[in-house]
């Protein structure tokens, strides 16, 4: 009978309790294993009281729920936590303590479902003698070796049916309509997402963009009878020249700097050249709630079960991946070195232009 953990890391997406379910159900009808449940990320366990057993009973009723039911952070870093000493912030190694814990509970393994910031700690706790199984989360899709993370999906849906209403409300006012899409520094939402939801320009933080070329693209719909264009954004898009917008930089306590902020830059640029009323949307966190969709839930399902499957043939510092309709493994270290951005001359963006959309260039 072996003892395994789970625990949720980064960001929340659709998809998260289906893997837990998923890691539950196979754990304990194929095998009887013990399962237990780390909240809130690697923070879990530096707290006592953030661990739980998680039975068939603990996950019954979760697989069409959102978020997580362990709770999640995206701030919890063991090798670099955040201490308060002397009214200043300090970042310390505690990881020491992780390791500890860990073997002080007998654990036979560590699932760590997350995305790239997440499976790097695994990846470290793995070389400090963790055995750890990875699973790749994110709605960014931006993790290499897989051919999509769960929570993609339902994302897409969100920002597409976002895209579906703007067109009503833009052809009814004469509007340049404009939908800031997340995915840090990986295009994929905006890009698919516009193509499903018609957009006339789709711009990406892989493609910098000609803010003069969108001007001139959208007066050139208008002068075709067109009294209206749509416009979606990722976060991390930027002009030719010009840095990204950022809300807050990165800092002692958020490591990563948080992007938003450039469909308001849009709007006030595209006022300067066209005359048109322009609108923003901010999806924001609407795209990582809600129900997951049927193939996110599926897809979530079946990387628990693969979990389970890796742990009992002691393949430790791998993460599952879809390949075509395969769920197989690699090595985390191989996940995790660069993210899977849009290729800027790649099948999916040149099939956006053929269709006509302004890609920024």
């Amino acid at each position: 009978m072996k003892k395994i953990a789970v625990l949720t890391g980064g960001g929340d997406c659709p998809g998260l309790n289906a893997v837990i379910r998923g890691i539950v159900k196979s754990a304990v009808i194929r095998r009887n294993w013990e399962v237990i449940g780390i909240e809130d990320g690697f923070d879990g366990f530096l707290v006592d009281t953030k661990r739980r057993p998680l039975t068939l009973e603990s996950v019954r009723g979760i697989l069409p729920r959102g978020g997580t039911i362990l709770g999640t952070s995206n701030r919890g870093n063991p090798f670099s936590y955040p201490v308060e000493r002397e009214g200043k912030t300090e970042l310390v190694d505690v990881s020491g303590q992780v390791v500890e814990k860990i073997r002080g509970m007998g654990l036979d393994a560590l699932v760590v479902i997350g995305g790239d910031g997440s499976l790097k700690i695994a990846l470290e706790l793995f070389q400090k003698g963790v055995p750890v199984v990875g699973v790749p989360k994110t709605i960014d899709n931006d993790l290499r070796e897989t051919d999509v993370t769960f929570g993609y999906n339902t994302a897409l849906e969100t920002a597409t049916d976002a895209l579906d209403k703007l067109h009503s409300t833009a052809e009814s006012h004469h509007r340049v309509m404009i939908m800031e899409v997340m995915g840090r520094y990986a295009g994929w939402i905006a890009l698919e997402s516009g193509i499903a939801g018609g957009a006339d320009v789709i711009l990406i933080p892989e493609i910098p963009f000609d803010m003069e070329g969108i001007c001139r693209a959208i007066r050139q719909r208008s002068e075709r009878g067109n009294r209206f264009s749509i416009v979606v954004v990722a976060e991390g898009a930027h002009p030719k020249g010009g840095g990204r917008v950022v809300k807050e930089q990165a800092s002692v306590t958020h490591t990563v700097e948080r992007l938003g902020g450039i469909g308001d830059y849009l709007a006030k640029e595209l006022a300067l050249c066209l005359n048109m009323e322009t609108r923003v949307t901010v999806l924001g966190h609407l795209q990582r709630g809600g129900s997951p969709t049927t193939f996110d839930r599926c897809l979530a399902s079946r990387f628990g079960v693969k979990a389970v499957d890796l742990v009992e043939r002691e393949m430790f510092g791998h993460m599952v991946c879809l390949r075509g309709r395969d769920i197989l493994s690699v090595p985390i270290e191989d996940a995790v070195q660069t993210l899977n951005l849009v290729d800027p001359d790649g099948p999916m963006a040149r099939a956006a232009e053929e269709l006509g959309i302004m890609m920024g260039r």
